[in-house]
């Protein structure tokens, strides 16, 4: 068990530091910066602890019992209250108040160890909760993430698991505790790099799904089929969505409806999110040109169809296929060859 907590500690640095170089662009938080910023704490957070956890388990040094340990364990929770609750609620801006959360991060140096480290788990607990009813809140949603759902209900059951050892500390031996909870956060990293792995816009998704839920609708006195039908215009004969600043307000301004209105009718009607209907476009659009054009670069191609960087086009086409654009052209050559 400790030389597992050991390589999962260190896959645990390595990969925060990988997705704070990717996957927290701004590109994939478009409009909420708040959750952008917060994810890179909530991360930082997360790799010092385990930096701490490896130090300890190698025998090098022992960081665990020091403050510097302390606060990093009772920052968390509410870091990760303050990066999950712009997404889950669809809020943009950080109201003041929630500055408070920080409050335990501020006392947690002075307390004493045995009691630090149960309390910090109890609060813990407590964020838990928030998150599994919030979570649950978006149940109608699920259709949109039923994979993806699947993988955040482990790395949800591993958190539910660390917060009974947490509270169970005094009882177990500390070498297993800090064994088995520097696995759990090792095996949440590689199940959140799976998620994000299969959707790189997630977030994006997420936050759409959680505006669709708590927004009142918007479309009592539009004519909905209609509109469907002008969308259906916009998307398969005039190809808007290969202009590569095509967004949801200059969309809705073209269809004379509110960026709400687009947002909901999508939602409600089509069954997704207003970035997976374009992307979905684009990487249809770009399966067709990829074998029209066997020539094209396959930049070109992404950035013909609407794409506006290499990153996002390989993310988008191969969240939708499985595959990469030049694998795509590839395998469809050699079996119409044959």
């Amino acid at each position: 068990m400790q030389t597992l907590a050991i390589l999962l500690s260190g896959f645990s640095v390595f990969s925060a530091l990988l997705l704070m170089l990717t996957h927290f662009r701004c590109e994939h938080y478009k409009g909420n910066t708040l959750a952008q910023g917060m994810g890179i704490i909530l991360l930082l957070t997360l790799a010092a602890l385990q930096l701490a956890h490896f130090a300890w388990l190698q025998g090098d040094a022992d960081l665990i019992h020091t403050p510097y340990y302390q606060v990093m364990l009772f920052a968390v929770a509410p870091a990760f209250y303050l990066f999950s609750k712009p997404l889950l609620q669809a809020e943009t801006t950080l109201n003041p108040y929630q500055i408070l959360h920080l409050l335990p991060v501020l006392i947690a140096p002075l307390l004493p160890f045995r009691l630090a480290l149960p309390l910090a788990f109890a609060i813990g607990a407590g964020y838990l909760l928030w998150l599994g009813w919030h979570v649950y809140a978006l149940r109608a949603q699920r259709s949109r993430f039923r994979l993806e759902l699947l993988i955040l209900g482990a790395v949800f059951a591993l958190a539910l698991l660390v917060m009974l050892l947490g509270l169970g500390l005094p009882l177990l031996p500390e070498q297993l505790f800090f064994s088995l909870y520097a696995s759990a956060i090792g095996g949440a990293f590689l199940l959140v790099g799976m998620a994000l792995g299969l959707t790189p816009q997630l977030p994006t998704d997420v936050a759409e799904a959680a505006r669709e839920t708590y927004a009142v609708s918007t479309l009592a006195n539009v004519d909905v089929e209609a509109m469907l039908i002008r969308l259906g215009n916009l998307m398969d004969q005039e190809q808007v969505f290969q202009e590569p600043d095509m967004d949801l307000p200059t969309l809705a301004e073209r269809m004379a409806l509110s960026p709400h209105q687009l947002s909901e009718l999508i939602n409600t009607r089509i069954g997704k999110g207003f970035s997976r209907y374009i992307r979905e476009y684009r990487v249809e659009a770009a399966e067709d040109l990829l074998l029209d054009r066997p020539s094209m670069p396959v930049l070109s191609v992404g950035l013909e169809v609407g794409f506006t960087s290499q990153s996002n086009f390989y993310e988008a086409f191969r969240e939708m296929t499985g595959m990469t654009p030049g694998q795509y052209r590839k395998i469809h050559q050699l079996a119409a060859a044959e």
